[in-house]
């Protein structure tokens, strides 16, 4: 094999190796995201089983049912804006290989779905960080009486 196509493929991995770590950093990401969602369900699951005393508990059932509604909504958005970024990094890294073989301008291209897959990291963080607020907001240390 001549000494230029293996030049060319090792400059090719060389392009793709930061990409290749992002994903397993989205990967952590995801897995801390489905971590969340499955808690929400599960405790969804305890207070929907609560029978209520009264219409004080009863509010309060509904409270936090709608609470972990809109937090399960957000995880969902989420993990799906990590998936659309794992994805559109995996593209990144695709036509990199691509354009170490084909003679092939893909510059703008590949800028293009690196700074949308950053933008939709971006996104799920933010929602990420929604959800903790609004998880954070619904805590009740020391109110219940003993």
């Amino acid at each position: 094999m001549p000494a230029e196509p293996v030049t060319a493929v090792a400059h090719a991995i060389q392009l793709s190796v930061a990409p290749v770590f992002l994903l397993s950093g989205i990967g952590a990401m995801m897995a801390v995201l489905a971590n969340r969602l499955s808690r929400v369900v599960d405790r969804a699951r305890v207070v929907e089983a609560i029978k209520p005393a009264g219409p004080d508990e009863r509010a309060e059932i509904r409270s936090e049912l709608k609470s972990l509604s809109a937090r399960s909504k957000i995880i969902s958005w989420a993990i799906g804006l990590c998936t659309l970024t794992a994805l559109l990094i995996s593209t990144v890294v695709a036509i990199l290989f691509l354009g170490a073989f084909v003679s092939l301008n893909a510059s703008m291209l590949v800028a293009s779905l690196f700074v949308a897959g950053m933008t939709a990291f971006i996104c799920a963080l933010l929602l990420f960080l929604r959800e903790v607020l609004i998880a954070t907001a619904a805590l009740r240390f020391g109110k219940r009486e003993l």
